[in-house]
């Protein structure tokens, strides 16, 4: 997948076969693979620093920011403090992926640190549920959508008129993945941009605005107030997840050993500063008991600001375009892990094939479960269907993430010199003691609905290994 030039001209067959790796080397010397006979072509084409910034940025920041102010509002003020825990246990998680990168710079991320690590199965786990993230976190960031395209037109009025928006927020973007890597990479760039307008307009201008009067109390459930920050970390996660985002697609980076790092920390502590100024502005400009109940809390803190409709409308339209390139970014992720698992022989063979850069039945297959999860929870007429279907993303988000920190702790224990740097030895291993325990508690908030729904995905996946691994034995 590193393109140094242009592929010689040829008719690709409708459908490629994988082929073996063909190593190349990268301007920086870091070594790549790509697929031999894989038509990159004008199509293709890999991306630079500020391309891969903001690849984690605008996956970070996409629908969640957007709604999720009125998610964990009921939970008071005290989730705050649990935003202010997530960023460090995110930046945290930045860091570890960042080094992990640096030693093994292949698309994947978690999946190739979990193998290399610990073997097979462990490889499987984290590319089955990094996988189920993302096309549950895709029919997740719809349902989000559709709030917002609400305030322009009415569609939440009628639950299937809602479904098919939400199907048509998730189609789209898979089109865009079908045209190649290089339009990923634009749409990506332009909506990143363009999101940041609403965003800081209220995480700033909020400020002056800002009416304590607003805030509600600090604890508004029941329960204890630590319960309280550990069920509202829960549903914030959502909106961190995409730190990874660079590391899933290192093979699309150019001198990934170094890039990688740089863009993953630097887009998370953006987005971390973006989101602690915009959840706090959102709280002091939206009255708490209308916040609780809000389908638009930004659309709702932009009209408390300037009074009337046209500032609610333009950040309704901001927020579309925030989320549409969010699903853009997401459904480029969800196809390259099990893209990497399908070339070692862990995914279906399937999945390994690409076109113009994109591993296309990935692509197609994400976004057809997506849709049917979308039609199921539509169908079942829940309430919330946004807050479950972020819950299960929590639960299994931390399955490839407690992976790849164990991974970094086994390297750094294991006192494997080639793989540590040893004048950052301690450094190195308080940030991924600090990342795995971020971990194991996001596990301990996201709730028993959650794990239930997580632990049945995880086992249909061991099911589909074992098949997977027979059919490996026969062919040895």
């Amino acid at each position: 997948m590193h393109v140094t030039g242009t592929v010689p001209p040829s008719a690709p067959a409708p459908q490629e076969t994988p082929a073996a790796p063909v190593p190349t080397e990268s301007p920086a010397g870091s070594s790549t693979e790509r697929p031999a006979g894989d038509p990159a072509g004008r199509h293709a084409r890999r991306f630079g620093l500020p391309v891969a910034t903001a690849l984690v940025m605008g996956n970070i920041i996409g629908g969640g920011i957007f709604l999720l102010p009125a998610s964990v509002a009921p939970y008071g003020t005290v989730s705050l403090i649990a935003f202010a825990a997530l960023t460090v246990g995110a930046i945290a998680l930045a860091l570890v992926f960042g080094r992990l990168a640096e030693r093994d710079p292949r698309t994947g991320g978690p999946y190739v640190y979990a193998r290399e690590a610990f073997g097979d199965f462990a490889g499987f786990l984290a590319a089955w549920a990094y996988w189920i993230t993302t096309w549950v976190s895709n029919a997740a960031l719809a349902v989000a959508a559709v709030g917002y395209l609400d305030v322009l037109v009415p569609v939440n009025g009628h639950r299937w008129t809602a479904c098919l928006a939400a199907l048509a927020l998730q189609w789209l973007p898979a089109l865009a993945n079908f045209a190649g890597t290089r339009y990923v990479g634009a749409v990506q760039i332009v909506s990143t941009v363009l999101k940041f307008v609403p965003l800081l307009l209220v995480a700033v201008g909020g400020l002056f605005f800002f009416d304590p009067h607003n805030l509600g109390p600090f604890h508004a459930g029941g329960g204890s107030a630590l319960g309280a920050v550990s069920a509202s970390a829960a549903i914030l996660l959502f909106s961190y997840l995409g730190v990874e985002s660079a590391a899933v697609s290192a093979g699309e980076v150019r001198n990934a050993r170094r890039n990688v790092g740089r863009a993953t920390v630097i887009g998370t502590a953006g987005a971390a500063l973006v989101y602690l100024l915009g959840t706090l502005s959102v709280f002091g400009t939206v009255a708490h008991d209308r916040l609780v109940t809000s389908t638009a809390p930004f659309t709702d803190a932009v009209n408390a600001m300037f009074g009337g409709a046209w500032g609610g409308w333009a950040v309704a339209v901001a927020a579309l375009v925030s989320m549409t390139g969010c699903l853009n970014g997401w459904t480029l992720l969800s196809a390259q892990t099990p893209y990497a698992a399908a070339r070692d022989g862990l995914f279906p063979a399937a999945f390994a094939r690409r076109r113009r850069g994109v591993p296309t039945v990935g692509v197609g297959v994400t976004v057809v479960l997506a849709s049917l999860l979308t039609v199921y929870n539509y169908a079942s007429g829940s309430g919330k269907v946004f807050q479950t279907l972020v819950l299960v993303t929590t639960f299994t988000a931390t399955v490839p993430y407690l992976l790849a920190t164990a991974a970094q702790l086994f390297h750094l224990v294991s006192g494997r010199g080639e793989r540590v740097h040893r004048t950052r030895l301690v450094r190195d291993g308080v940030i991924a003691a600090v990342a795995t325990a971020f971990s194991l508690w996001l596990v301990a908030g996201a709730g028993y609905a959650a794990v239930y729904q997580g632990v049945l995905f995880l086992f249909a996946g061991v099911v589909v290994y074992a098949v997977l691994a027979a059919r490996r034995q026969r062919t040895v």
